[in-house]
């Protein structure tokens, strides 16, 4: 978990600072597919898609600065826990801001999700979101981030995914098969797809 700095705390009305995004994707353009934040029509479509209220145990693959995050923890119950995984150290400093018991901030890559959950004591996830964007990934790597999702979901679990573009359907389509569902948001710059995923029994 990020130490808790001082300044601010947590707060769960704080939308994502435009200008902080921007930094991020100056910083590292390869890990982050847009150069603002998520739009709040985009959230509660992920919101919605995820059925987070009904959620335990909930990953979030490339947080980035945060605003998803928090969307995320208004929408948790009390006894509900949240995982980030974020591989660039400023966007990983950023989240250290958020002071939320249900919280763990981890810096590191989504291709080590078992080894991550079982250090953070997690167990299987009922619900993974990646931001991340799978376009900008080497195949090889975007396809063992995928089948790390599929291995460590609980039965019947979602994997969400939000993109611009469609290689995370031809990525995860032969791992997880094809998905549940596709929605698109225009509402967000620029609009983005949402994918759902289902962890069938024996799946």
């Amino acid at each position: 978990m990020g130490e808790e700095k001082d300044g601010p705390k947590y707060d769960p009305n704080r939308r994502t600072s435009p200008a902080a995004f921007l930094r991020g994707f100056l910083r590292e353009p390869r890990q982050v597919g847009s150069i603002i934040p998520s739009s709040r029509f985009l959230e509660q479509r992920i919101v919605e898609a995820s059925e987070l209220s009904a959620a335990s145990r909930v990953v979030e693959l490339g947080p980035g600065t945060g605003g998803t995050t928090r969307t995320f923890l208004r929408h948790l119950t009390q006894d509900a826990k949240l995982l980030s995984i974020e591989l660039s150290p400023y966007f990983h400093e950023l989240l250290g801001e958020i002071a939320d018991p249900r919280f763990t901030n981890h810096l590191g890559s989504a291709e080590d999700l078992a080894e991550i959950l079982a250090l953070h004591d997690m167990g299987q996830p009922d619900v993974v979101i990646s931001g991340i964007p799978f376009s900008k990934m080497p195949e090889a790597v975007a396809t063992r981030v995928a089948q790390a999702v599929k291995d460590n979901l609980a039965e019947g679990g979602r994997f969400i995914a939000y993109q611009f573009r469609r290689d995370v359907a031809t990525i995860t389509g032969p791992i997880m098969g094809a998905p549940a569902s596709c929605a698109l948001e225009l509402r967000n710059i620029p609009p983005m797809r949402v994918y759902s995923w289902f962890k069938l029994d024996g799946g």
